[in-house]
This record gives C-alpha cells, structure tokens and sequence, in this order.
C-alpha cells in the first residue's frame, strides 16, 4: 500500500469525496516545480533562436561584402536569407504538428528537411538567374549562415542559450 506524504494524507477525504455536494474546494498539492516541462516548445525557443543566429550571419556577411559593391551585398543578404527563410520553413513543417504518433513526427521532420533545402536551392536559382547576383557572396552567404546553425548548436549543447 502507498504511503501518503503528511499534507497529502490530511485531506484524503476531500480527494476521494465528491467537493461540489459540499462546497468544498479539492486540495492542490504544491510542487517544487515552477512549471511543466514541454519539449515541444523548447525545441521551437531552440530553432528560434538558431534562426536568429543564422539572421546576424547574414548580417554581417553582408555588411563585409558590401565593401565590394551593392551587388555582392544583395548575393550575400540572398545567399544567407535563403538559409534562413528554408530553416523557418523547415522549423514550421517540423514543429507545428504539435503531440504526434512518431511515424508522423519523423515525417514531418523529414518534410521540413526536404522543403527546407528546396526552399534554398530556389532562392539561390532566384538570385543566379533571376537577378543576376554574383555566385561568390552567394556561397559566401550560404556558408556563414550554415556555419552559425552548427554555432547556435555548439552553445545549446554547452548549455549557453538554455533557459
């Protein structure tokens, strides 16, 4: 048999008996914990701010090739924002089913994965031929952009960007 804790076991009879024939209130047992812990919304605080990371990247990338003329900036503003635009995607497909059987999750994992890519790979077609941007701030776009996803990891696992 389960022993109750002390603040428990004092109001056992209001847990068991019905409290709106009375017009009691059941108890609240107090916990330590400030709140409940919810993976589904860590993990979109988490691509949040991975895609915030991602947004400065972009940033600063462009502000370094904006030393080399208006084009090469808007290749890189169009390189890293096409990373940026496919992680939201990606994070939106990923993330937005809420509580879901796993066959469904990982498909949805993969669905975000697949568009993320497909996003980015139009939007840098968009800016080669569409618009005729520079391929090198592009790239240099796409890396520093990349490159700041694998940071923004690096400082989640360290514990630096948790809560």
């Amino acid at each position: 048999m389960q022993r109750w804790p002390p603040a428990v076991a004092a109001n056992i009879r209001a847990l068991y008996n019905s409290a709106a024939s009375s017009g009691e209130r059941l108890p609240t047992l107090l916990t330590d914990e400030p709140s409940v812990h919810d993976p589904m919304s860590a993990g979109r605080r988490l691509a949040l701010r991975a895609i915030a990371f991602q947004a400065g990247a972009t940033a600063l990338t462009t502000l370094a090739f904006l030393a080399f003329g208006v084009p090469s900036a808007l290749g890189a503003v169009m390189g890293g924002g096409a990373v940026v635009a496919g992680g939201g995607v990606a994070t939106l497909v990923a993330l937005g089913g809420g509580v879901q059987p796993a066959g469904t999750v990982i498909g949805r994992l993969l669905a975000g994965v697949i568009l993320k890519w497909l996003v980015v790979f139009a939007v840098l077609a968009l800016g080669l031929a569409g618009f005729k941007l520079p391929p090198l701030p592009m790239l240099a776009g796409v890396v520093a952009t990349t490159l700041a996803y694998v940071l923004a990891q690096i400082l989640n696992r360290e514990g630096v960007l948790r809560e």
